[in-house]
């Protein structure tokens, strides 16, 4: 949606609020005006902060590794590499094949899954859907297990073969998801349980395989599974970079039909909206970032849970706003508890995985028992 539009919605919104405040006084008009770009400018505020939040722990994680490098040396060395003039060769190696990759993954992990759990939550309508509720992560697990433990890879990729089979399996459970959406009356609740069924039937065929398995299979699937951002190379993260720009793009270019959506299906239909193509199009957006991320990553959970809901609280419900601002809030909070499990528990490294369930466990009991105001609605 362009900038135009936008600048001519917001101002059809302040026509219409002058026009109901004009039995008022001017200086009660003028308030109303005041709160609402208070409100606008509150939003852009909370992106600027999460970008500059993100930017600041990027630079501290550049400067973790047995190679010196102080906090403004890194943001030196990625401007001289820019530009061509690389002073220090092995500087600018340390950076840039060693740390970069690492970095580079967490902001395009936690943009992807924070903004894929904005479109299964309105989507679907409920404050516990994320971009594994499609099954996606079961699928990916089933997928990895069957590369590790019985040596079976889907496609021909080579040294990807893990990453292969995680991919592909993790879009069966959400083309089961999307025959159910394309039936008559399918509701969100009965595709919500539809994931649930098929996320228990993938994780019961890897809890078998695994009782078959070897120890040092076991070892190596566990590693996976944990969630890492170590696992993606600059190759990966290629791959990786379009498929969850692209979606992100897609979901924010919806945005304004998920805020009619939000308002029931019979309103969305009165308004031009067809909510079940609109859900079709959201699962597949979403399973291809998610999948895109977790075969690539490992399980990585309660970002795409958590981050919609603390952006929700700040800045409101309008997808035109939320898309965004819980991408920028999923960069930050996804590098900030990598950041954590590599130097606050040291000399042992804790996976991003585990530091973000320690972070969003207790998160999500907070929000749920905020008594002031409501987490969903």
């Amino acid at each position: 949606m362009t900038e135009n539009t936008t600048t001519s919605g917001e101002s059809i919104v302040r026509q219409r609020l002058g026009e109901w405040m004009r039995g008022d006084t001017d200086s009660d008009f003028e308030e109303s005006v005041k709160r609402y770009d208070h409100y606008i400018w509150r939003k852009h505020v909370f992106m600027v902060v999460c970008i500059v939040a993100a930017i600041l722990v990027m630079g501290a994680a550049l400067t973790l590794g047995t190679y010196p490098i102080s906090f403004f040396e890194t943001y030196e060395i990625i401007w001289n590499h820019i530009t061509g003039n690389i002073a220090d060769v092995t500087a600018d190696d340390v950076i840039f094949n060693l740390r970069m990759p690492r970095i580079i993954t967490g902001v395009v992990a936690g943009a992807g899954l924070a903004v894929a759990g904005v479109a299964m939550q309105s989507t679907l309508k409920n404050p516990l859907a994320d971009p594994y509720t499609t099954g996606v992560s079961a699928g990916a697990s089933l997928g990895a297990t069957i590369a590790i433990v019985l040596g079976v890879n889907i496609l021909p990729m080579g040294g990807l073969g893990i990453v292969g089979n995680a991919f592909v399996f993790s879009l069966i459970p959400t083309a089961i998801m999307v025959m159910i959406c394309r039936m008559k009356h399918a509701s969100p609740t009965m595709m919500i349980m539809a994931g649930i069924a098929v996320m228990y039937l993938f994780s019961a065929i890897t809890t078998m395989l695994k009782l078959w398995s070897d120890p040092d299979a076991l070892k190596a699937l566990y590693n996976w599974e944990v969630g890492s951002l170590a696992l993606a190379t600059w190759d990966d993260i290629v791959i990786m970079i379009p498929v969850v720009v692209i979606g992100i793009i897609v979901i924010q270019f919806l945005s304004r039909q998920l805020n009619v959506l939000a308002t029931g299906d019979e309103n969305a239909k009165s308004l031009g909206v067809n909510a079940s193509q609109l859900r079709t199009i959201c699962l597949i957006v979403v399973a291809l970032i998610a999948a895109s991320i977790v075969s690539f990553t490992g399980m990585i959970g309660f970002v795409g849970l958590v981050c919609p809901h603390v952006v929700r609280i700040i800045i409101g419900a309008d997808n035109r706003y939320l898309v965004p601002a819980s991408a920028a809030f999923g960069i930050a909070l996804l590098l900030a508890a990598d950041l954590v499990g590599r130097t606050i528990i040291a000399p042992t490294i804790i996976q991003v995985g585990v530091i973000t369930s320690f972070l969003g466990g207790p998160m999500f009991l907070w929000l749920l028992l905020r008594k002031k105001s409501k987490i969903w609605g």
